[in-house]
């Protein structure tokens, strides 16, 4: 919680010191109408003044209504703070998953993280809300109402004292039952997340193969464990209202009992008084017992919101694996080599790249090809550092990656998933991502990527709205806007991973023969299953089981390479080859 409450700012605690004022306040009106109500009463029975009865009734409505205009302000300032918190603390979330490798991305899963910024964050906005009222004015009401009752008469304090005991072992006993189950509900909440999340986004799938009852079995089972947690710890909470109501009910009664038995026994002189003062210390009883009421409000809330703080500090208080390296100036420029490098997944046991050894100089196309699992994507995901390598090292322009600033890096690097991803927003904002780039070079970029036909023929061109994952676009499509995202950066190196699976093949060759023709200075990385692709390339890397088995041109190959040879028959014929 501390770190959480670091991200309080000082007008914050301006807020919280004038919502102690009002609270405090309020406390005070509210505790002096039952002395009003005492005067009101002894009066009654003397024989009644309307005047004064009159008046002290008008200052118990003055102070029922001025303790309901402070309620208000104090739940105003407490509502801006805990709101402000919940932005502060969703920023600082967002940013440290900004800040994440694949690794950590793995390790708590994306509807896990997205729980945890949203869902989690809620309840401690909702605690701070809650507490900042209640967990001020409970504690302040209950023990200025003790402080009032005390002395009265010792058989009502102890008759309320075992009220007040009997109470918290009741909130005690059902916290402690509720409290495991409140971690489940996190976790459930990420499973059902997790199951919704994947049949949105494979909802095509889902259709395609009738598997609705499949996925509606698993949905099902998801959230009827949830419902079967919620409810359980639901029914247990659920008993607090009806105790209260009994202990309540037990205690006005109890009361009026002894009160019953003390007025019979006093004499007629005495009746008068205790009668008065039976009334006021009901009421003052009955502030203690809303206070405790008011706790157990924080009691119920108190259990859920420690759970989500745990999982949000955990998101938090995790170092990213992959951070900024000092920060480096290079004189070459478009350069990359790659010195005995291994790598294998952190919880993986054998490498997935073993002694890998290669240089790429300025303006070469390099093309890496092998069978499925051989290593090519993993590879070159070492480049822009998605994983660090294991041992050995990767220079880029002769400094080594992990020495770069990631920023830096980044913006050295133009990267072509091979899985195209767009975000909604327009076809311009896709491209740019945010960057600040003159018109002709989106145009141009573009033209270059083959995009110029289709986005020509929208009706509102680069402004067409794109929706989320390009669902309103086809495959070929969003893979070229990929390419034309990597194009508008001028970077040093271009990082192709499987980028031209989507293409039909006339629209990859005109991509190709542009390529070639305008990115001369450019250092191409090209992944590809097509011999096609990559049979004009520089160098092409043949890898098997994770290590180099052939490097050369397709000529040269088709010579030497047995496992290059057995890719290239399989689409090819001996004749075209």
């Amino acid at each position: 919680m501390k770190n959480i409450l670091k991200l309080l700012k000082t007008k914050d605690y301006f807020f919280m010191a004038f919502s102690l004022l009002f609270i405090v306040t309020q406390v005070w009106l509210d505790l002096k109408m039952p002395d009003y109500m005492n005067i009101i009463t002894t009066e009654l029975q003397q024989g009644g003044n309307v005047n004064v009865i009159l008046r002290n009734g008008g200052m118990m409505l003055l102070c029922s209504l001025g303790s309901l205009a402070l309620s208000i302000f104090a739940g105003f300032f407490a509502a801006k703070i805990a709101s402000g918190l919940g932005l502060r603390l969703r920023e600082k979330l967002y940013d440290k998953v900004h800040s994440f490798s694949k690794t950590e991305i793995s390790r708590f899963s994306t509807s896990s993280l997205i729980t945890r910024t949203t869902n989690d964050t809620t309840q401690v906005q909702m605690l701070i809300a809650m507490g900042l009222q209640i967990m001020i004015k409970a504690p302040v009401l209950a023990i200025w109402a003790i402080i009032k009752i005390l002395g009265k008469n010792w058989q009502w304090s102890l008759v309320t004292g075992v009220v007040l005991a009997v109470l918290l072992i009741v909130i005690i006993t059902l916290v402690l039952i509720c409290l495991p189950k409140f971690k489940i509900v996190q976790k459930q909440t990420d499973d059902l997340n997790r199951v919704t999340r994947e049949n949105l986004t494979g909802i095509r799938i889902v259709h395609a193969f009738n598997a609705e009852k499949y996925q509606q079995q698993k949905f099902e089972e998801v959230n009827s464990a949830l419902t079967k947690t919620q409810l359980f710890t639901s029914k247990t909470l659920s008993f607090l209202s009806p105790m209260m109501s009994f202990l309540i009910g037990g205690l006005t009664l109890a009361i009026y009992w002894v009160g019953a038995y003390l007025i019979n026994n006093a004499n007629l002189g005495e009746r008068i008084g205790l009668f008065s003062d039976m009334v006021v210390f009901s009421t003052y009883a009955m502030q203690v017992i809303s206070a405790f009421i008011m706790m157990v409000m924080i009691f119920m809330q108190l259990p859920r919101t420690i759970v989500s703080i745990k999982r949000i500090n955990e998101v938090l208080n995790t170092h990213p694996s992959i951070t900024d390296g000092k920060g480096v100036e290079t004189k070459i420029e478009g350069c990359i080599e790659f010195k005995n490098v291994n790598f294998k997944y952190p919880d993986g046991q054998e490498n997935i790249l073993s002694d890998i050894s290669l240089k790429i100089n300025k303006g070469e196309t390099v093309a890496f090809i092998g069978s499925t699992g051989s290593g090519k994507s993993t590879l070159i995901n070492l480049i822009p550092r998605f994983y660090d390598v294991s041992s050995g090292e990767i220079l880029i322009d002769g400094e080594n990656v992990k020495d770069y600033k990631l920023e830096d890096l980044h913006n050295k690097i133009g990267y072509v998933s091979q899985k195209a991803i767009l975000l909604s927003g327009t076809v311009y904002e896709n491209i740019t991502m945010g960057h600040d780039i003159e018109p002709e070079d989106i145009l141009k970029a573009i033209e270059q990527s083959q995009s110029k036909e289709f986005v020509d023929k929208m009706e509102e061109k680069g402004d067409v709205t794109i929706y989320q994952g390009g669902k309103n676009i086809s495959g070929g499509q969003k893979q070229r806007l990929s390419i034309a995202r990597a194009l508008v950066k001028k970077p040093e190196f271009i990082i192709f991973d499987d980028s031209f699976s989507a293409l039909d093949y006339k629209t990859d060759k005109k991509l190709r023969d542009t390529l070639n023709a305008e990115l001369e200075d450019t250092t191409c990385l090209i992944v590809a299953q097509r011999i096609g692709t990559i049979r004009n390339a520089d160098k092409i890397v043949v890898l098997d089981k994770g290590n180099i088995v052939g490097m050369g041109t397709h000529d040269q190959l088709l010579k030497t390479c047995k496992v290059y040879k057995e890719i290239a028959l399989s689409q090819l014929s001996k004749e075209e080859l």
